[in-house]
């Protein structure tokens, strides 16, 4: 995928940060977040869900962003909450038509249920072994496409 935020959540993912953060973090500056609240704010989606293997962090990161820039805060808002809910699952049906999956295992070919808590060394090997720098730029590519052709939504 080949977009400025796809290039900027590769380029934070190859920096070192996990993969929910590097999709936040390309968006952050547009949410109006600093990137130390939106690292601290993103940082357990790693992994999986903190190394638990289950929904990718690239696509808990796409979810984050559509919570700030599409999200509701009143507990009635059942329509914004469907149109949400609704434009979250078109958004991982376009990821998982990309990879297949929008499980962090399934993903990365794992077939434990959870890794240890310790993160692996970021070695060259890691990333020649991993495609999550490919996963988060996809993820951010496909948030990117979706908020371009829909300004109408936007307040």
């Amino acid at each position: 995928m080949n977009s400025d935020k796809a290039t900027k959540a590769k380029e934070l993912f190859l920096k070192g940060y996990n993969c929910s953060q590097a999709v936040l973090g390309a968006f952050a500056d547009d949410l109006g977040l600093d990137m130390e609240t939106a690292m601290k704010l993103s940082s357990s989606l790693g992994g999986g869900m903190s190394r638990m293997r289950e929904v990718c962090g690239a696509v808990s990161g796409m979810f984050l962003v559509t919570g700030m820039k599409y999200g509701y805060s009143s507990p009635d808002a059942t329509v914004e909450k469907a149109e949400l809910y609704k434009l979250n699952q078109e958004l991982a049906d376009k990821f998982k038509d990309i990879n297949g999956s929008v499980i962090c295992r399934d993903l990365l070919g794992l077939s434990a249920e959870k890794d240890e808590p310790v993160p692996e060394k970021r070695t060259d090997n890691y990333y020649k072994k991993r495609p999550c720098a490919e996963l988060v730029a996809d993820a951010a590519g496909i948030l990117e496409e979706y908020i371009n052709s829909h300004k109408e939504l936007l307040p």
